[in-house]
């Protein structure tokens, strides 16, 4: 099965278990943290994915890394285990993230510009972004791009908006190319 599907399964659980127990902005902080460790340190990822390393060590090693987590974290990071699946851990935080997201009526854009971004340039493109996309608050990640060469190429979910110049000039030698056909 693919991995996006897989860690959307996973994140549809977990947030649906957040949310009865009414604590979904307390997993969100926590499973960011968690991300960020398995991103961090690929040795938990090889010693939990380990086939000689006893299942039993493996939890006690979840439960001493994450103790101060919440027990749906640490029980949602079992079964990855158990179910030899832990590979996926940083999918299903993103798959929560945009879940979170979606519920909370927010959009997350990356935005490629030749230059950092002033503080007043991202508000001004955050308020462009939420009255286009009906959004209570847009998130930008600026991400600084040379071969943007000017504008702007922003990206929110499988939509990209692209008012660069490279965009510009690829699209015009299209135009040439298709026409000389």
């Amino acid at each position: 099965m693919n991995e996006a599907v897989v860690a959307k399964r996973y994140a549809d659980a977990l947030f649906q278990l957040a949310s009865e127990n009414n604590k979904v902005d307390k997993l969100i902080s926590e499973l960011q943290l968690v991300k960020t460790v398995f991103k961090d340190d690929k040795n938990i990822i090889n010693f939990l994915n380990h086939p000689r390393v006893k299942n039993e060590d493996k939890m006690k090693l979840i439960d001493e890394a994450f103790k101060q987590n919440d027990k749906d974290v640490v029980n949602t990071l079992k079964i990855l285990v158990e179910r030899h699946r832990i590979d996926t851990i940083t999918s299903i935080v993103h798959a929560f993230v945009e879940q979170y997201n979606e519920a909370n009526g927010i959009a997350a854009a990356d935005v490629y510009s030749v230059r950092a971004l002033s503080e007043e340039e991202q508000t001004n493109i955050e308020a462009s972004l939420k009255k286009q996309l009906d959004k209570k608050s847009v998130l930008i990640n600026n991400i600084v791009d040379p071969s943007v060469l000017g504008g702007l190429r922003i990206r929110v979910g499988n939509t990209i908006y692209d008012g660069s110049i490279s965009g510009k000039l690829y699209r015009i030698k299209q135009t040439f190319a298709s026409s000389t056909i």
